[in-house]
């Protein structure tokens, strides 16, 4: 009865508008899930969306929004950056665990030591664990043509059971009467992440976040590596007549997405996590993978996709503790985003069209 006509050119409308209509569809089937489980669905989209930022308790959930915001928006950016030039880095997550192991690695190793420099020297080592678990299948697709995205995803297995290894062994806490897990970096001060403004949630995580959105939006607009990305994605072809090295292109992007994720690790284990332990890892490299689509793989739009997919994760440990929804039905509704964003997203490119009737 319909067909899809492609359309001569993206349209500029509807590839505003998918954002906002996936997030609608996901509300409205995110809503008949919750009546299945038999929870009122008005009552469960309220607890999600509302209340956190307008509810009675919103002055608390507002200083976890950010709390949970700034380790997507990080991991996205890195990965919007990749996926415009077609680099598939789908191992953020493994990233985000081996730079949360070197910050707080180092960090231990010198307990307990009081010196304003430690903390600085944790950042660096997150930022380039995770840069140096990223060269990995970087170094093999330039060198053996491997493909990325197999490798990268192989790699979130090694890095979680390397997590698993050192939380109850190398990096266990000695005081811990043997339980896995780390020294709690509350308690050493010259590594604690701490909040600098409490109240809104605001920590040294959220602000990296931020300089990371303005570093995306400058590079994508006025920096010529930026052009490169942005050429090679819409016409490889061409970029490689203009001259880009796809080699390097691909060492950069994954380094800049490696980085950015071992920076995420880094300040949320030695902030809110507070200690590395075998359930560290909070597949925030997975859940950015949405975040970078949702946000149309624009720095700008992938700080409010952060923003909002934090509310589902606040929203959703609300709903869970009042309305007894389970976390796997907060899970679903954070896929569904992506399953609604690629569904509506095929709009922008394609018209539906009456199909023809043709003759018997």
């Amino acid at each position: 009865m319909f067909r899809l006509e492609k359309r001569p050119a993206p349209s500029r409308a509807w590839t505003a508008a998918t954002p906002v209509l996936a997030v609608l569809l996901t509300m409205l089937a995110g809503g008949a899930l919750f009546a299945f489980l038999g929870t009122d669905p008005v009552a469960a989209i309220r607890t999600i969306f509302w209340d956190p930022i307008f509810g009675e308790f919103a002055f608390y959930y507002r200083g976890q929004l950010l709390v949970k915001a700034a380790p997507l928006i990080l991991i996205a950016i890195g990965l919007s950056l990749g996926f415009r030039a077609g680099i598939w880095n789908i191992g953020a997550e493994g990233q985000y665990i081996i730079g949360a192991i070197s910050g707080a690695a180092l960090g231990l190793a010198f307990y307990p030591t009081e010196n304003r420099l430690i903390f600085p020297a944790m950042v660096i080592a997150g930022a380039f664990g995770g840069w140096a678990w990223a060269m990995i299948p970087a170094i093999l697709r330039t060198r053996f043509n491997t493909n990325e995205i197999l490798v990268s995803l192989m790699l979130v297995y090694v890095a979680e059971a390397i997590l698993a290894s050192v939380s109850s062994g190398l990096l266990r806490n000695p005081d811990g009467m043997g339980f896995p897990g780390s020294r709690n970096f509350s308690d050493y001060p010259a590594a604690h992440n701490d909040f600098l403004i409490e109240s809104a949630g605001v920590h040294w995580g959220v602000i990296a976040a931020l300089i990371a959105v303005v570093f995306g939006h400058v590079l994508l607009n006025r920096h010529l590596l930026g052009f490169h990305i942005r050429l090679t994605g819409q016409a490889p072809r061409a970029a490689r007549f203009a001259g880009v090295n796809p080699s390097l292109l691909v060492v950069v992007c994954l380094g800049i997405s490696g980085a950015l994720a071992g920076l995420a690790g880094l300040f949320e284990v030695s902030g809110p996590a507070g200690q590395i332990s075998i359930d560290f890892n909070s597949n925030y490299g997975f859940t950015a993978i949405i975040v970078a689509f949702l946000g149309r793989l624009n720095p700008i739009g992938v700080m409010l996709a952060g923003l909002l997919m934090a509310l589902t994760y606040v929203g959703g440990d609300a709903a869970a503790s009042t309305l007894g929804l389970p976390a796997a039905a907060i899970q679903l509704l954070q896929g569904m985003l992506l399953f609604f964003l690629l569904a509506v997203d095929v709009l922008s490119n394609y018209r539906i069209r009456p199909g023809k009737r043709e003759a018997a």
